[in-house]
């Protein structure tokens, strides 16, 4: 039988190497391929409210986004790296909600924020391990924008692939409302006026759904800046990509949280709890709980 596209994308991939395991939580049952390709994954439980872990991919300087047109997405960073994509679709695989900001759907209008979007051979895997999770159809993605300002013809919204959900301000849902709203997009207004939506208010929204246990945050820096202000993440996972970006005064090229300044005052420290090696590329988990 001949092999499609997607069968000769899912050979090429390599496992990663296990440097230091994972020392936090229960193993989780992951399918045979993906097993293969990651090696043990564990989760700590979850018991009073959800847990929050985010998911970035940074050169060796810092850099999270090229901040140039058609180079601001995370490929990029990654150097368009197979194993990277198959660990975002595994953390997308495990979560009920992906969150992203503006900004991040503007450095990229075509994405769709499931794991079959982003590593698409994999997408079987994917697919039964939701299952044994006993989750249904594909993570809620949710988009915040204070000002309103998205295109609803955009895919997250239109293409039917995902509930999406948009958190805004009253001023952003008016805006919005002048858009014929597709089926599956909810709008919501968190606040009267247009200025920023804080991460507690997000959280506590979407926590309020039915059987959500996970949520990833997946950008953008600010945005990841203020769920670590409000100590709001409980993980992060970091690809750290063997790449010099460089920066220029004023480039605008940002970092992985922006916006907030932690140390020395504040500062936050994580703890190691997993690493892994792809090639030339290291795969961190911390715990900041």
């Amino acid at each position: 039988m001949p092999r499609t596209n997607s069968t000769r994308r899912a050979a090429a991939l390599a496992p990663l190497e296990t440097l230091l395991p994972a020392r936090l939580g229960l193993e989780v049952p992951l399918p045979a391929e993906l097993k293969r390709l990651y090696g043990k994954f564990c989760l700590p439980a979850v018991r009073t409210k959800p847990r929050v872990y985010s998911n970035f991919v940074t050169t060796l300087d810092g850099v999270v986004s090229l901040h140039t047109k058609g180079h601001a997405a995370g490929g990029d960073i990654s150097g368009f790296s197979a194993q990277d994509r198959m660990v975002m679709g595994l953390v997308r695989a495990v979560a009920d909600v992906v969150i992203v900001g503006s900004g991040s759907l503007k450095a990229d209008p075509q994405a769709v924020w499931t794991p079959e979007a982003i590593c698409p051979e994999l997408a079987s895997g994917y697919g039964r391990l939701r299952a044994l999770l006993g989750k249904h159809g594909p993570p809620l993605n949710v988009i915040v924008s204070a000002s309103g300002a998205l295109d609803l013809r955009l895919p997250v919204f239109s293409s039917g692939q995902v509930p999406s959900l948009i958190l805004t301000s009253a001023t952003g849902a008016r805006r919005l409302n002048r858009q014929k709203l597709p089926a599956a997009v909810q709008v919501h207004a968190l606040r009267r006026g247009a200025g920023e939506i804080q991460a507690s208010v997000i959280l506590h929204e979407v926590s309020r759904r039915t059987d959500v246990q996970r949520v990833l945050i997946e950008g953008g820096p600010n945005l990841l800046g203020d769920f670590y202000k409000q100590r709001l993440i409980d993980e992060q996972f970091l690809t750290l990509a063997p790449q010099i970006a460089g920066r220029e005064e004023g480039d605008g090229r940002p970092g992985l949280v922006m916006g907030q300044t932690f140390a020395p005052r504040d500062p936050l420290w994580g703890t190691l709890s997993d690493v892994r090696r792809g090639g030339n590329h290291l795969y961190l988990r911390f715990s900041f709980s």
